[in-house]
C-alpha cells in the first residue's frame, strides 16, 4: 500500500495521549440493519464501561480506522466525530438511540391508511399503494427528510479534518451502492493518502465524508429515496443502501490499514442447528414476511461469509514462515465479532405497535391483526422500528453481550481485567453537551 501526504484542513487541537500498543491500527466495522443498529450503540456503551473500569488512562477513541454501512455508517460517523473523547462519543450515540422516535427518521404520509377488514386487507392495501404510486410517482415509500435533519444536528462531521490532523483518527469510510453503475462504492476520508482500490464490482473513492454520504449509505431500497452525491468531475450520481452488493464488508478496514478489527453486527451470525424461526410456524408467508426475509439477506449474509473467509486466511498464514510472510502482499488480521445473542425479530414483535399507523396497516400488523400476522411482519418491522422502546431493549442486549465477552474484549485491546461498576446512563442525565 503506497502512502503519501494528504492535504487536510488543519485546525489546532490538543495532542492526543499515546495509545497502548502504539503502532497497531485498530479498526471498527459497523454493519447495516436500520433500527437494528441500536444494538451497536449498546455494545460500544459496554466497551466504554469496560475500558473505564480497566483504568486505561486514555480519553481518545481506541479505534484509529472506522468503517460503516447503512445505519452502521451513521453510528460510525458519530463515533469518528468525537474520536478525541470515546466516552463522550458513546454517550452522544446512545442518547440518539435512547430517545429516537419514528418521526425523527421518516415521514409515512405517502402511505395510504387502510380500512379495517378481514384477511384480504394487506393485498387490498398493496393494490391501493401501487395505484397511488403510478399516479404520483413518489421516489420511495417513506420520506427520510427528518433523518437528514437529525444527521445535520447530531453528527458533527466538520470535526473530522481537525481530528485527523491532530492524530486522533486515521480514516473514516462509509459504503453505498451506485444505482447507475451497479457497483459497490466505498467513500473514504483518510489522514494518509491511501491509493484507491478497484476490485470486481467494487470502487473506492477518496473524498470528504458528508451527510449526503450517510443518507446514501442508509437509503434502504424502496423504503427511502436514493441520495445524490456530487462526484469529483461535478456530475451527480445516485446511491442507495451500502449493504446491497457488499460482498466483503471487512475489506475496507483492511485496505485502510487495520491490523485488528472489531466487527459489530446487527443480526445473529448463525442460529443453533435445528432452531426454527418464529415465522416457521406462522403459515403461508405474507408479503411483509417475504420482504423481511429479503432485508435479512441483504444485511446479514455478507458479514458471516467474510468473517469465515478471513479466519481461514488467518489460519493459513499462521503456518507461513515469518521470513516468507514478510515478502507477501498479505497479512493476518486479528478479528473480534460481536453480534446479537437473541433473535432481533422476536424482540421487534413485542414493539410493532410503536410503528406509525399507516406503516402498520401496509405491513399487516395493525391493532386488528392476529398474533400470527404480527409475527410474520416482525422481521421487516425490526428495520423500521425507530422507537425508543425497541431501541432501548436492543441497546441493553448489546451492552450485556459486550460484558459477556469481557475477556475477549480485554485481550483484543490489551486492557487489564476489571468489573464495570457504573452504567453509562447513570453517569449523567440529559443530553451530553456538544453532541
Amino acid at each position: 500500500m503506497q502512502i503519501s501526504p494528504f492535504d487536510l484542513q488543519i485546525t489546532t487541537m490538543p495532542a492526543p495521549s499515546p495509545m497502548k500498543g502504539k503502532g497497531v491500527s485498530i479498526g471498527l466495522l459497523l454493519t447495516g440493519g436500520g433500527a437494528r443498529a441500536a444494538y451497536q450503540a449498546g455494545v460500544l456503551e459496554g466497551i466504554a464501561d469496560l475500558r473505564r473500569a480497566a483504568d486505561v488512562g486514555e480519553v481518545r477513541s481506541p479505534f484509529a480506522i472506522i468503517t460503516g454501512t447503512s445505519a452502521g455508517a451513521i453510528n460510525a460517523a458519530a463515533i469518528a466525530s468525537h474520536a478525541d473523547d470515546f466516552d463522550h462519543a458513546t454517550r452522544c450515540l446512545t442518547d440518539i438511540w435512547r430517545h429516537v422516535r419514528p418521526e425523527d427518521v421518516y415521514r409515512s404520509g405517502a402511505l395510504p391508511l387502510s380500512e379495517k377488514g378481514g384477511g384480504w386487507r394487506t393485498a387490498f392495501n398493496l393494490a391501493k399503494l401501487l395505484r397511488r404510486w403510478r399516479q404520483e410517482q413518489p421516489r420511495s415509500l417513506l420520506d427520510n427528510a427528518p433523518l437528514a435533519e437529525l444527521l445535520a444536528r447530531d453528527i458533527p462531521l466538520e470535526r473530522i479534518p481537525m481530528l485527523m490532523a491532530a492524530g486522533y483518527l486515521q480514516a473514516l469510510a462509509v459504503s453505498a451502492s451506485n444505482y447507475s453503475s451497479g457497483e459497490h462504492y466505498t467513500f473514504y476520508q483518510s489522514s494518509r493518502h491511501t491509493s484507491p482500490w478497484l476490485r470486481t464490482q467494487r470502487v473506492a473513492v477518496p473524498t470528504r465524508i458528508t451527510h449526503a454520504h450517510l443518507l446514501a449509505s442508509s437509503a434502504i431500497p424502496f423504503v427511502f429515496p436514493a441520495s445524490g452525491i456530487t462526484m469529483a468531475d461535478g456530475h451527480v450520481e445516485y446511491f442507495g443502501d451500502g449493504s446491497m452488493r457488499q460482498t466483503v464488508p471487512l475489506a475496507d478496514a483492511v485496505h485502510l490499514g487495520s491490523e485488528r478489527i472489531l466487527a459489530i453486527g446487527s443480526h445473529r451470525m448463525e442460529e443453533p442447528h435445528g432452531t426454527l424461526s418464529p415465522n416457521a410456524l406462522a403459515g403461508y408467508p405474507t408479503l411483509a414476511q417475504i420482504a423481511g426475509h429479503v432485508m435479512s439477506s441483504i444485511f446479514l449474509d455478507a458479514l458471516a461469509s467474510d468473517v469465515e473467509r478471513m479466519r481461514h486466511i488467518n489460519h493459513a498464514l499462521a503456518h507461513v514462515p515469518p521470513a516468507i510472510l514478510a515478502g507477501m502482499d498479505i497479512r493476518p488480521v486479528e478479528l473480534l465479532v460481536i453480534s446479537p445473542s437473541e433473535r432481533v425479530d422476536v424482540i421487534a414483535s413485542r414493539h410493532t405497535s410503536a410503528l406509525p399507523n399507516a406503516l402498520r396497516h401496509v405491513m399487516g400488523c395493525s391493532h386488528e391483526s392476529t398474533k400470527r400476522e404480527t409475527v410474520q411482519a416482525s422481521a421487516l418491522a425490526s428495520y423500521l422500528l425507530f422507537d425508543s422502546g425497541f431501541t432501548q431493549e436492543l441497546m441493553a442486549l448489546g451492552r450485556a453481550d459486550a460484558l459477556r465477552q469481557r475477556d475477549a474484549i480485554h485481550a483484543f485491546f490489551g486492557w487489564e481485567q476489571a468489573e464495570p461498576s457504573v452504567r453509562s446512563e447513570e453517569r449523567g442525565q440529559g443530553r451530553p453537551a456538544g453532541c
